[in-house]
């Protein structure tokens, strides 16, 4: 028996631009990824993007790495190019964003549901069509009494981009590993 090797997607959402800023911690992660895992990134028309099969755990998976080069909230045309080119389903696609609503140093997963206020996740669901079936990996930036939009635009701190490189990094492919654990069984996720 063919066991196909899961396909699994992960995109940051980001502003090429202000690559240190806490709005575009996703594109760091997908740095800190492609850097550890060895995965070439290269420059098309929409973004960069790199692929290469992965262990993952015990778990051999196809990932491909994607970041726009769109600003995050007009990037969904390029991602659902990405998307459509690199994975057949939606619970195959993890995007990497900011939260203002969870703690700093903090990953929360979710598959599905609304954008909950994300403007670059609003550009994504738009351009995949309404589908909103894919995982979101929220990643905790936290918020002060300043306005939302100066917070998102400063400087991570140098511990926080330290920890998306390290510690913040292994919680992101221990959850990838489940997503990808997940389609290699041809279960639903949980």
């Amino acid at each position: 028996m063919v066991v196909a090797i899961p396909k699994i997607l992960v995109v940051g959402l980001g502003n090429l631009p202000f690559p240190v800023t806490r709005h575009s911690v996703g594109q760091r992660i997908v740095d800190s990824l492609a850097s550890r895992l060895g995965i070439h990134m290269s420059s098309d028309r929409g973004g960069y993007s790199g692929q290469r099969d992965v262990m993952l755990g015990d778990i051999l998976v196809s990932l491909t790495l994607f970041k726009s080069k769109s600003l995050m909230n007009i990037s969904g045309p390029s991602i659902a190019a990405a998307y459509r080119k690199s994975v057949a389903s939606p619970t195959a696609l993890i995007v990497l964003s900011d939260s203002l609503s969870h703690k700093p140093q903090t990953l929360s997963v979710r598959l599905g549901g609304s954008a909950n206020g994300h403007n670059g996740v609003k550009s994504i669901i738009s351009a995949l069509g309404g589908e909103m079936g894919f995982y979101r990996f929220r990643v905790g930036i936290g918020r002060d009494e300043t306005d939302a939009a100066t917070y998102v635009m400063r400087n991570l701190s140098a511990h926080e981009r330290r920890f998306w490189d390290d510690q913040g990094l292994d919680l992101v492919l221990k959850e990838v590993e489940k997503v990808a654990l997940n389609h290699s069984q041809g279960g639903w996720p949980v």
